[in-house]
């Protein structure tokens, strides 16, 4: 095929696939209880220049409780991707990322991240390759599939492209002009889903986004979840088990774990949290002073809840669920 266009965008991670099957070879099939803490979960699996991934979008179902983790323990030099953006932030501004594979890191209404733009230009974060929504998500569905790359129309004709690692080819078939993405193969992926059992099925309730080619893109994978369940359970509908035991390295069990984010159909986001964020972020020290306050001064995900307060994520809860009279449904 003739390339037309390169990216001029750093490949981050390069696409072995034949590496990466034999990895998938290695891991244990076994039905084995995979429960542990998110302590021994991040010391187990993530290492210091890890390409690590998290998966939804904005504030959905963002694996918080892991997140924190891997910001507790300080793991650094990471490599970064994701198309969340409370949790990239969170890792920003603990400047532990090195390079990232980036789509958009904002705060929705509330504006451009304030770590964001003081980690790039400083230079501790050192590589930031763009890429669109669906060119990431594609990327992850080539790992799954096995191949190298996958071709899309997705960022032709637009400047994304042009700062991405993506090529432009002619197509063999058509003649037309086509994209194709590269693979991307991950260190670990973060995942928190509504209900799981002991070994690692996993289900997710509303929308799945990229759970299901993520986990399938993952060397590891550490799966946070609303609630553990008995495998027979998990049987009674198999077609809602999104992520299945095979490709799961650790279960941890953690209710709320995407606050201040929401999960759907469970509790909404914490919008006074959120403000509470965007506001310390704006400065260095009271970006220190909130990382000291919820995960350095914490012990871990149930002492970061009791910090919140049950009575404040029960209403959060309640609201989910509608029966809050001031708040609407969502």
């Amino acid at each position: 095929m003739e390339v037309i266009q390169s990216g001029i965008g750093q490949l981050i991670q390069k696409p072995d696939l034949n590496a990466f099957r034999e990895w998938n070879r290695q891991k244990p099939k076994a039905l084995i209880d995979k429960r542990m803490t998110e302590a021994e979960a991040i010391d187990r699996f993530v290492h210091d220049g890890d390409y690590l991934g998290t998966e939804l979008y904005g504030t959905v179902r963002c694996p918080m409780s892991l997140v924190n983790e891997v910001v507790r323990q300080g793991k650094k030099d990471l490599r970064v991707v994701g198309q969340g953006v409370y949790e990239t932030d969170i890792l920003l501004a603990a400047s532990l990322v090195k390079g990232m594979d980036i789509t958009y890191i904002g705060l929705e209404v509330y504006g451009v991240s304030n770590v964001f733009r003081r980690e790039v230009e400083s230079g501790r974060v050192e590589t930031c390759v763009e890429w669109s929504n669906a060119a990431l998500a594609a990327r992850f569905k080539a790992t799954a599939m096995g191949v190298p790359f996958i071709p899309i129309r997705s960022m032709l004709g637009t400047d994304t492209l042009k700062y991405s690692a993506a090529k432009v080819v002619e197509c063999p078939f058509t003649g037309y002009p086509i994209c194709l993405v590269p693979a991307l193969i991950l260190d670990v992926g973060l995942i928190h889903v509504h209900r799981a059992d002991k070994f690692g099925n996993a289900q997710i309730d509303g929308i799945s986004g990229f759970a299901a080619e993520m986990a399938r893109a993952c060397k590891r994978v550490i799966i946070s979840a609303e609630d553990i369940i008995d495998t027979e359970v998990i049987r009674c509908h198999p077609d809602r088990t999104i992520i299945p035991y095979y490709l799961v390295d650790a279960v941890v069990y953690a209710p709320f774990a995407s606050h201040p984010g929401e999960m759907c159909y469970v509790h909404v986001r914490d919008e006074e949290h959120i403000k509470q964020w965007v506001e310390a972020s704006q400065e260095p020290a009271t970006t220190q002073a909130y990382l000291d306050k919820y995960i350095y001064g914490v012990k871990n995900h149930r002492e970061y809840l009791e910090l919140i307060g049950w009575e404040r994520l029960e209403r959060l809860k309640a609201m989910a669920q509608g029966v809050d009279n001031e708040q609407p449904c969502i």
